[in-house]
């Protein structure tokens, strides 16, 4: 009976759906698991093609299953939806990737590593903890200015705050509140200096990291980033693979062969996006002190199109550049804008 050739599994917190498929795409079994009896069945299965939606666990699900000799690979949602049928369930959703898998133009997620896991976590912390400060920033400057207290804009005034207390003549309830916020931004920033230093360590050990930092306006936190989200870089067939992947590339709504682009299509992982866009701006404010092609480019494009568009460019041309980098083992030439073995 379970002769299957690929087995789709939705994926769940405790439980698990599989739907199981022969060569010719004929279904041979459905079947319920846990997690222990999930493991516990692909441990003795004849080696197949296991496909997931790449979603919650399933990058570390996928490390496991390949262990037991299995062929693993990862879905995005977005590409499984279509092919589910009508009323949505767990064993439609697990039939539905077995059909999204069989498609020869279907594209698959890499799955990650622990170490790629780990740094991507500890990234979405710190994102995290610089919210909440920002937020507790936000929120001192806007309580004191409600008792007619304006301090200078960011993080200037409020690491002075217990010295301008003294000065005004507050509440002391508005005072205790005020000091345990300072309290947790003081907290907030010296965790956040921690992350920072445990990054730079990690990235000082990673030569491709080193690597990605030699492109203009990316920083150790964008490289670290990069480093994690690419890995080798091989699932990505180009550049613009990887900017479109991040969704720096146009939406593109053309018919009757007319070709009509629109604004960048905003997919994916939308802190890269950010942080990619932020290195972009951050090389335009020294555009004055840079050289080489790229920089005349960026002159060039500032002529014709606003400085918001100019950015976008950039930072598509930026993540072109750090895949070429990562993928193809090369160094940035800031003189001549291209790459150098």
């Amino acid at each position: 009976m379970d002769h299957a050739t690929l087995v789709g599994i939705d994926l769940g917190k405790h439980s698990f759906h599989l739907h199981g498929q022969d060569q010719n795409g004929k279904a041979v079994f459905r079947k319920k698991l846990g997690r222990k009896q999930l493991v516990e069945f692909f441990a003795t299965h004849a080696a197949c093609t296991v496909v997931m939606e790449a979603c919650a666990g399933s990058h570390h699900m996928a490390r496991k299953l390949a262990t037991f000799g299995h062929e693993v690979k990862l879905i995005s949602p977005q590409f499984v939806r279509p092919f589910v049928k009508s009323n949505k369930n767990d064993f439609v959703d697990a039939e539905a990737i077995c059909e999204a898998a069989s498609r020869p133009a279907m594209r698959f997620v890499t799955p990650k590593t622990e170490s790629q896991q780990t740094l991507s976590i500890l990234h979405r912390v710190r994102e995290s903890m610089v919210r909440d400060r920002t937020r507790t920033i936000n929120q001192m400057h806007g309580f004191l200015l409600e008792f007619g207290v304006s301090l200078p804009v960011g993080r200037t005034g409020i690491v002075r705050l217990p010295e301008l207390l003294t000065l005004h003549a507050l509440p002391p309830r508005l005072i205790a509140v005020l000091e345990r916020l300072h309290e947790h931004f003081k907290y907030l920033q010296e965790q956040i200096g921690e992350i920072d230093c445990e990054l730079a360590r990690q990235l000082a050990d990673d030569d491709t990291g080193q690597r990605l930092m030699s492109i203009p306006g990316i920083g150790p936190i964008t490289a670290s980033v990069l480093a994690a989200e690419m890995g080798d870089g091989k699932q990505y067939g180009c550049g613009r693979d990887f900017a479109a992947s991040v969704g720096l590339v146009p939406r593109q709504y053309s018919t009757g062969g007319r070709s009509n682009l629109l604004g960048i299509s905003r997919r994916g992982d939308k802190h890269l996006r950010y942080l990619l866009v932020l290195c972009a701006r951050a090389y335009m404010q020294r555009l004055e002190k840079q050289t080489g092609r790229l920089a005349e480019w960026v002159r060039t494009m500032l002529t014709r199109r606003h400085s918001n568009v100019v950015a976008c460019a950039l930072a598509n041309k930026l993540a072109r550049t750090a895949w070429a980098i990562v993928a193809r083992h090369t160094t940035f030439n800031a003189e001549f804008s291209g790459l150098t073995r």
